[in-house]
């Protein structure tokens, strides 16, 4: 009997978080790309035409990692997507200037990020019953969110050091492969039960057009938006703090640890709150929060402490929206669900920080500001409004 077998689902599910963690690393790192891009003469536009060939190729990404998941399964899938990854760092990594390279740098982040945080919670779903999706997808994006913080704050341990910032994009592929093997590892090791998921994983135009019209629908159109703000504020947060002559980790170790503590010490309560108050409160926090890194941020302190209130509110409510998108699914079609939940969420992840590039070489970086903070009030008034109407449907339902 081969170890993997031996393995408790809870074991299991441990390492698969570890191994997502080392994956997300790589991700995080591209928080520096801007930073990167600047050191090598260009600009935050220029940075934002490699996240728009990323967010391209994500897209595919998800289309085809159907195809893919059901030809090699969930984890050697995964494992695919960190060979990308492992690719695209060393390339951010011996980047000799900007141009082609660079955009394939992009590419590559692109298809790897895509299949491997389009997956992994696929494989969650079919691994826990969907009483414990909630609670999982919350430690699965706790043990994500640490890597992906993490890599910013590597790239600052190798400023510290002397060291340049293509060091974080060394260590990235480092320990993306590292991830990457394990995945393998467990894909050989195929058990094969629970990674090919029972609803048939594909993503055609019957099946979005269901989801769409379901009641994930809401869900998967704020994944989208919310991306768009943590896009757009990580990816050039090393652009906000040079403005305001502030340390752009501040921001990463603020976020990550109340995102994470969050996720970690109180997803277990939240869950067992009403979904749609709990999305109303966090999308209020994370208002907030995003307008006050253009109001009231003047100092370290208030810094770091914007940035937590930020990611208790984007934290949490992600992992509340990310368990609606799959429970509220029509019956069969929870996997494509999650396949266009992460479809919407790369378009903002991605898409927006183009957008926000151009802004800050236009109009500088409180352009940027204006523009997340139009979005963070869309995202709370689709909240607020679910929840009212959720609260005004109640007393006919019950003589329904």
């Amino acid at each position: 009997m081969s170890r993997a077998s031996r393995e408790t689902p809870a074991s299991r599910f441990g390492l698969f978080c570890v191994a997502s963690f080392l994956l997300s690393i790589s991700y995080g790192a591209t928080f520096l790309v801007s930073l990167l891009v600047i050191s090598l003469g260009g600009t935050e536009g220029d940075a934002g035409q490699v996240f728009a060939v990323a967010m391209l190729s994500t897209l595919a990404a998800v289309v085809g990692s159907g195809y893919l998941l059901r030809q090699v399964g969930a984890a050697r899938c995964i494992a695919i997507g960190a060979v990308f990854l492992v690719i695209a760092s060393a390339g951010f990594a011996v980047l000799p200037g900007l141009g082609v390279a660079a955009l394939a740098c992009g590419l590559m982040l692109g298809i790897g990020w895509g299949l491997f945080y389009t997956v992994g919670p696929i494989l969650v779903a079919a691994m826990v019953e969907p009483v414990r999706r909630t609670h999982c997808f919350a430690l699965l994006s706790g043990s994500m969110l640490t890597g992906i913080g993490s890599g910013p704050l590597i790239g600052k341990v190798a400023s510290y050091l002397g060291l340049p910032i293509q060091t974080a994009f060394f260590c990235a592929a480092a320990s993306a492969a590292l991830g990457g093997l394990y995945f393998w590892r467990l894909g050989t090791a195929g058990s094969g039960r629970g990674e090919r998921p029972g609803d048939t994983v594909r993503l055609g135009l019957r099946p979005a057009v269901d989801v769409m019209r379901s009641r994930s629908a809401l869900s998967i159109l704020m994944v989208g938006l919310g991306g768009a703000i943590f896009g757009g504020l990580g990816s050039f947060q090393t652009s906000y703090a040079a403005s305001r002559g502030l340390d752009y980790s501040l921001f990463f170790v603020g976020f990550m640890g109340a995102a994470v503590a969050c996720r970690l010490l109180i997803a277990g309560w939240v869950v067992k709150r009403s979904p749609f108050a709990t999305s109303c409160l966090l999308t209020s926090l994370m208002l907030i929060a995003v307008l006050g890194f253009g109001e009231w941020v003047v100092g370290s302190l208030s810094y770091c402490l914007t940035a937590a209130l930020l990611g208790v509110g984007y934290g949490l409510n992600y992992s509340v929206i990310n368990g609606l998108a799959a429970n509220e699914a029509p019956p069969g079609l929870t996997a494509q669900a999650l396949l266009l939940f992460s479809l919407f969420y790369f378009i903002g992840v991605f898409g927006f920080p183009f957008l926000a590039g151009k802004l800050i070489s236009s109009s500088g970086v409180d352009g940027m500001l204006l523009s997340v903070g139009a979005i963070a009030s869309l995202v709370w008034i689709l909240s607020a409004g679910r929840w009212l109407g959720g609260q005004l449907g109640k007393p006919q339902s019950l003589h329904g």
